[in-house]
């Protein structure tokens, strides 16, 4: 098909089949995550959901073999493009389709794909990630939670931290120990389980911010069936590195706000930036204050440059068949420009964002402060800054291994 012809297609489905309240701005509470208990705050985020899913387009280039729509990149762009142009939120947002599907199209069974792929493009399974443990974050190979073979199944028992919405998803996307003899890479496996599974609780961790997005996550003998083993028993680093890479690709996201590529939610936030400097600060119409205009100037001028330097490292990821260790580059980059974000619209909002709580501030300034708040963890999650850093030290950058090479001098 002719693209002059797919895009008119998808421009003519869209037209009929988004529905208006998809068209409108992001709510954080019509946010849809999918999932076995999800509730639709708004019924049409139901209906657009399922009409997307029914082509295969909230995982556009996903093979349609499993539910993906079988899209070309050019076809795809086009997509988004159209999409774009009606202002659509996203049908789904979801860890299946960000994280872990990539990684199951890449080192899954064909049975593993069947069983898992078509549920993550309809959205029917919500998915949390089990990496971090209370003593495994940075060195994340370190990792203790043991899975021991018994008949054909594991036990699998251990704990894990930060992880996200474990209190509402319904699988699990883990990585266990299968090995505790060689060495620590070598001997860890990735494997996927119900979260209803028995011996399987969460306990919400409570933020500074106030909200609780992470949790411990805790097994104690739970039974997981070995055919949920992914790529095979201690073959898991590999593919954890492969999903991080993923992960850094989405959490980089956060700096294309107000960008070349934002979405709608995350384009009015600079807005309000403007906004709150012209009314605090007794403007009218135009933001007078010289410094933070400047500030504001240069903001949008770096988040310019890191969108198109994002959409060029997006085509060079596609040649080499997924994102590469430049993720890590994004992501310290991107979660940097998010918070420099937030801490313009404090400084715009001056003594009105130092609230809690009372009657002197509006929902939305003491919104504000606890979006301030969360953003700093923007340089934790998805591998710290320093982190981030060693690998394009290492991997972009070609820079030798400092320690190592003092290693073999010792």
């Amino acid at each position: 098909m002719q693209l002059s012809v797919f895009r008119a297609d998808v421009r003519a489905w869209l037209d009929i089949n988004c529905p208006e309240t998809m068209r409108l701005p992001a709510v954080q509470d019509e946010v849809v995550w999918g999932g076995r208990n999800f509730q639709f705050k708004n019924p049409d985020s139901k209906i657009w959901l399922e009409r997307m899913a029914g082509k295969g387009w909230t995982c556009p280039t996903w093979p349609e073999e499993f539910g993906g729509g079988g899209l070309s990149k050019e076809e795809a762009m086009i997509l988004s493009q159209e999409l774009s142009r009606i202002n659509a939120r996203p049908a789904l947002t979801s860890f299946g389709i960000s994280m872990l599907g990539p990684v199951l199209l890449e080192s899954a069974s064909y049975e593993q794909k069947l069983e898992h792929i078509p549920k993550i493009v309809r959205g029917e399974i919500r998915w949390c990630q089990g990496y971090s443990e209370p003593g495994s974050g940075s060195d994340l190979a370190s990792l203790a939670t043991r899975a021991e073979a018994d008949g054909d199944d594991y036990l699998i028992n251990g704990s894990k931290v930060w992880t996200s919405y474990a209190d509402k998803a319904d699988w699990i996307f883990c990585l266990v120990r299968t090995d505790v003899e060689g060495p620590k890479h070598g001997g860890i496996s990735f494997i996927l389980f119900d979260m209803e599974t028995s011996g399987v609780s969460t306990k919400p961790i409570q933020l500074i911010s106030g909200s609780s997005p992470f949790c411990e996550t805790f097994f104690d003998d739970v039974r997981v069936p070995a055919n949920n083993l992914i790529g095979g028993v201690n073959n898991g680093w590999a593919i954890a590195k492969r999903l991080l890479q993923h992960e850094r690709t989405m959490i980089s996201g956060f700096g294309l706000a107000d960008s070349l590529n934002s979405d709608a939610d995350h384009a009015s936030i600079m807005d309000k930036v403007e906004d709150a400097a012209m009314h605090y600060r007794g403007d009218s119409g135009r933001l007078s204050d010289p410094v933070l205009r400047d500030e504001i100037a240069k903001f949008k001028i770096d988040s310019e440059a890191f969108a198109l330097t994002s959409r060029r490292s997006l085509e060079e990821s596609k040649k080499e068949q997924g994102p590469t260790a430049t993720s890590s580059m994004l992501k310290n980059y991107g979660c940097e420009l998010n918070k420099r974000r937030y801490e313009l619209l404090l400084q715009a909002l001056g003594s009105q964002a130092l609230g809690w709580e009372g009657s002197g501030f509006k929902i939305e300034e003491l919104g504000v402060t606890r979006e301030w708040l969360r953003s700093k963890a923007n340089s934790i999650e998805g591998g710290t800054s320093e982190v981030q850093l060693n690998v394009i030290a290492k991997r972009v950058l070609g820079l030798p291994d400092i320690l190592n090479m003092r290693k073999g001098r010792d």
